[in-house]
């Protein structure tokens, strides 16, 4: 049986129980980013975009740090094709989380698949990914990503309003919430020796990547801290044979 069919639910309750469980699962990481969504806002109105045009960033775009990067770009009057690149460089991790969850996602009809591939986001991937979850659960997972995609919005509206009405918002340290979040994905993952080199391999790299303006750092660091814990496991592994 296919790891995406195991779930299976008699009736509607059961479904509404999966996904209010998933939204709850995923509440922690969305107040978390509230501050990083009032700020994306509150630049978007800053970077010249009118109310309508900000929300839709966040509404079809969905994606903080390419949300920011676009707003610095175009203040900045970088073309058209840069910011197309640099977004496609930072959103490169959606393809490593689309991998590991192609599994349990490809079986599932079409309008499943594009839902819940909109909605993996890295909050999403942390708390329904195979690792995490015995059992994949459409569900679950759509209730953690409707609940983040709505809080991302409503922070993404709060900011707006709040840019119009508070000048100089993104002096008051918002953007620390970009990395407190990832931080709080991160950690409880370190759970052996081999995860904590991963994890330490990508942040050195990461480091020397943005401290030598290399813009696919993300690229480097990634694939980079994967092979260095893997080499790491199996080097211990021989070792205790």
């Amino acid at each position: 049986m296919n790891q995406a069919e195991v779930v299976q639910y008699s009736n509607s309750n059961e479904k509404l129980r999966a996904f209010l469980k998933g939204a709850a699962a995923i509440i922690p990481l969305t107040v978390a980013v509230l501050p990083w969504g009032i700020l994306t806002g509150s630049l978007a109105i800053e970077s010249g975009f009118d109310p309508i045009q900000s929300q839709a960033l966040s509404g079809i775009i969905f994606a903080g740090a390419v949300q920011l990067a676009i707003m610095g770009m175009i203040q900045a009057g970088v073309g058209l094709s840069s910011i197309l690149i640099s977004a496609l460089l930072i959103t490169s991790r959606h393809f490593l989380y689309s991998m590991v969850m192609r599994k349990n996602i490809s079986p599932l009809p079409l309008r499943w698949r594009l839902t819940l591939g909109f909605l993996l986001t890295d909050e999403l991937f942390a708390i329904a990914n195979p690792g995490q979850l015995k059992r994949f659960d459409r569900w679950y997972t759509l209730g953690g990503g409707l609940c983040f995609y709505l809080g991302w919005n409503l922070a993404t509206l709060g900011g707006i309003v709040a840019g119009e009405s508070i000048e100089n918002l993104d002096a008051l340290g918002l953007d620390f919430a970009i990395a407190a979040t990832f931080i709080a994905l991160v950690i409880p993952t370190i759970k052996n020796a081999s995860v904590l080199v991963c994890v330490l391999t990508a942040l050195v790299t990461s480091v020397i990547c943005e401290t030598m303006h290399i813009q696919a750092g993300l690229l480097i660091s990634a694939p980079l801290a994967m092979l260095t814990g893997f080499a790491y496991a199996k080097a211990t592994a021989k070792g205790e044979d």
